[in-house]
């Protein structure tokens, strides 16, 4: 099990930040995604753009403060949780993402995986605040 935990201010208002990060049915700024499918409140499931998908279960929903899930594929399982706070210029999003491989080749490379996976995510997401 491989945890990543990073925190980013973005100068603008936390509503926004969460807004953008909670809703789900605007992803376009996502740049490694093709679409997410809602299955119902506490289920959804990304689809990349190369066509794999992964599912997800909210476990924390507490609006302009906190949301969590797990996540899971055929490669890995974890979890993923968002802490929202109004800083001041702005708001402040620490992500901590906790990964497991699924098969014993893949653990190594685990670490580099979700170091690039967090930083596509937050470049896009300050991209899109930022326009």
């Amino acid at each position: 099990m491989v945890t990543s935990k990073v925190t980013v201010h973005f100068p603008c208002p936390v509503e926004l930040v969460w807004q953008t990060v909670t809703d789900l049915a605007h992803t376009a700024w996502r740049s490694d995604l093709a679409r997410v499918e809602v299955l119902d409140e506490t289920h959804f499931v990304e689809h990349t753009k190369s066509g794999y998908a992964t599912n997800f279960t909210v476990t924390a929903w507490e609006p302009l403060c906190r949301w969590a899930f797990t996540m899971e594929n055929g490669n890995m399982s974890g979890a993923w949780e968002g802490i929202f706070e109004a800083a001041e210029g702005g708001a402040r999003l620490t992500c901590t993402e906790t990964v497991t491989g699924k098969h014993w080749w893949m653990r190594p490379f685990v670490p580099g995986y979700l170091k690039r996976q967090q930083t596509l995510y937050l470049d896009d997401l300050r991209k899109k605040l930022l326009k």
